[in-house]
C-alpha cells in the first residue's frame, strides 16, 4: 500500500508539472499593492498575502554579523546592483526565516530603484520555478524568491533543476530576481556515513561532490548556532521592554530559564514561545 501511495503521489505531481507546462503561454502573472505573495502553481497565481508576518529587526539577537551581511546583499539587489543568493542554514528556531522577513520590510520601508517584493515558495513546487521566473523576469519591480525549510532527501532528483534557477541555464538569469532559502541542513541533501566509509561507485568522491555541489550555487552562506544563556535572556529581556509587559525582569528571566529546561532548547523561537505564554497569563495583548 505504501509504494502504491508513493507511485500515485509521484503520478499527480507529474500531471500537475504536465498541466503547468501546457498553460504557461496563456497566463500572466498579477502583481498587485501587496509586497509579499505566495507561489500557488496549481493555478499559476501568486497569492497575496495582506498581513505578513514580520519581527521587528532590533529583536533578533546573537546575530549582528549576520544580519548586517545579509541587509547589504538585500539593499544592494533592491537598488538594482548585483547580489548573491543565499543559503542561511543552521540551529532551528535561531531566526533565519525571521531575519529573511524583517530585512524585507526594513528595505520596503526605504526608497529603492524598483518594489522589492518577497515570493514564498514551497518546498515541493521548486520543479515550477522556470515558469514563474520566465514571467516575473518581465515585470518592473524586484524578486526575492524565498523558500524556507528547504532539503531533499536521498532519492529526490528535484535539487538538480534548483541547480540551474540558481545559476541560469542557456538563458541569462534575469536581474530582477534573487533566490533566499533557509535549511537545517548546510549541504540541502542528507549525507550518510555509509556513503563516506563504503561507497561502492568507481570514484566514490564524485557521488559527495554532486551532493555538495547544490549549496555551492549559493552567493552567500550564513550560519545560525544555538545560542549562549546570555544571549537567550538578553532576548528575554528586550521582548520585555519593547512589548511593555509589566513583571520584574529578574523574575522573567527566572521563569524563563525553567521554560527553556523544560525544552530541552536555548532558541530564539524559545524565547519568544515564553514571552507569548508570559504575556497572555499576563492578559497583555502583544
Amino acid at each position: 500500500m505504501k509504494i502504491n501511495d508513493e507511485i500515485l503521489k509521484l503520478l499527480r505531481r507529474a500531471t500537475n508539472a504536465l498541466e503547468i507546462l501546457t498553460n504557461t503561454k496563456d497566463f500572466q502573472i498579477t502583481i498587485g499593492k501587496e509586497n509579499g505573495y505566495t507561489w500557488n502553481p496549481e493555478n499559476l497565481s501568486l497569492i497575496p498575502i495582506k498581513n505578513m508576518n514580520y519581527i521587528n529587526l532590533n529583536l533578533l539577537k546573537g546575530i549582528d554579523n549576520t544580519k548586517d551581511i545579509l541587509f547589504k546583499n538585500t539593499e544592494q539587489f533592491a537598488n538594482g546592483f548585483s547580489a548573491n543568493n543565499v543559503l542561511l542554514w543552521g540551529a532551528r528556531g535561531m531566526g533565519k526565516s525571521s531575519l529573511v522577513k524583517s530585512i524585507h520590510k526594513e528595505i520596503v520601508n526605504k526608497k529603492n530603484k524598483n518594489r522589492l517584493i518577497l515570493v514564498e515558495i514551497n518546498r515541493d513546487d521548486i520543479n515550477s520555478l522556470p515558469v514563474l521566473i520566465s514571467k516575473l523576469s518581465d515585470i518592473n519591480d524586484n524578486f526575492i524568491l524565498f523558500c524556507d525549510d528547504l532539503s531533499f532527501d536521498d532519492n529526490e532528483t528535484s535539487y538538480k533543476s534548483l541547480k540551474t534557477i540558481l545559476e541560469g541555464g542557456l538563458a541569462e538569469k534575469p536581474s530582477n530576481i534573487i533566490f533566499y532559502a533557509t535549511s537545517n541542513r548546510r549541504h540541502l541533501l542528507s549525507r550518510s556515513m555509509q556513503e563516506n566509509e563504503d561507497s561502492t561507485a568507481i570514484i566514490p568522491h564524485e557521488s559527495i561532490e554532486e551532493k555538495v555541489s547544490l549549496s555551492d550555487r549559493f552567493g552567500l552562506w550564513l550560519g545560525f548556532y544555538q545560542c549562549s544563556q546570555e544571549t537567550y535572556l538578553l532576548m528575554i529581556e528586550d521582548y520585555i521592554k519593547f512589548y511593555k509587559i509589566d513583571i520584574d525582569i529578574d523574575k522573567a528571566k527566572n521563569l524563563a530559564l525553567e521554560w527553556s529546561i523544560t525544552r530541552g532548547s536555548r532558541s530564539g523561537r524559545v524565547a519568544w514561545q515564553f514571552i507569548q505564554n508570559l504575556a497572555g497569563q499576563l492578559k497583555k495583548n502583544i
